[in-house]
């Protein structure tokens, strides 16, 4: 009965030994293989080098064309450099002459400064205003009442005159009086200039000031209490 028990049990132990075996996964003999072979594949492209690391930059050996010449223009001295200022060594040929002019007194200035002589008898002792005048003359209105106003401040002392130059008439009187009193000359130079006003030394004829179109009484006053000081 015992022997009979073992023999059983020895023949299902056999059994699932053998049930063991044939339920192992069919596929891991296969991977095995497949992983054998996988290894033993090589990269197809691995043997093949790059085709383009043999060949060198096509350009790398030339040199740049325009690197070995040098500037056509860098050993040329500037043609303009060597030469001077034409003008530098030549002074200014008018730097020696002095103007014409300098040294030669105003021709108009001297008559200016005179009637020509001294004034007759009845204006000497006292400053003479000699007035230029012309009823149709603009600046004559204009400088009428600062001469007012003088003759009104200064009638003891000074001595005014005008000369009227309005039309022929008047300019024949005038004329005649101006000789009388020593003014024919200072008349003949100032008879187109109405408006002109002059202060005049009677003793020797000197002009102290000569005025035109002048409405500044102060201008007057000064020349006129000047002249009365005798500074």
């Amino acid at each position: 009965m015992k022997v009979k028990y073992f023999c059983t049990l020895a023949a299902i132990s056999v059994l699932s030994l053998g049930v063991a075996v044939g339920c192992t996964n069919p596929c891991s003999a296969k991977t095995t293989s497949s992983s054998s072979s996988t290894v033993a594949q090589a990269d197809p492209c691995a043997s093949k080098s790059d085709p383009c690391a043999a060949k060198s930059n096509p350009c790398a050996s030339k040199n740049n064309p325009c690197a070995s010449k040098s500037d056509p223009c860098a050993s040329k001295a500037n043609p303009c450099a060597s030469k001077s200022d034409p003008c530098a060594s030549k002074a200014n040929p008018c730097a020696s002459k002095s103007d014409p002019c300098a040294s030669k007194a105003n021709p108009c200035a001297a008559k200016a400064q005179t009637v020509g002589g001294p004034l007759s008898q009845e204006l000497q002792g006292k400053p003479v205003v000699v007035d230029v005048f012309a009823t149709w003359c603009a600046g004559c209105k204009n400088i009428k009442p600062t001469l007012s106003q003088l003759k009104q401040d200064y009638a003891d002392k000074a001595h005014f005159v005008v000369l009227d130059v309005t039309d022929k008439g008047t300019l024949q009187e005038t004329e005649a009086s101006a000789a009388k009193l020593g003014l024919a000359k200072f008349l003949e130079t100032t008879k187109s200039k109405t408006s002109t006003v002059a202060i005049v030394d009677p003793a020797t004829g000197k002009v102290l000031a000569m005025f035109k179109n002048n409405p500044n009484k102060e201008d007057y006053t000064k020349v006129l209490d000047t002249a009365l000081t005798g500074a």
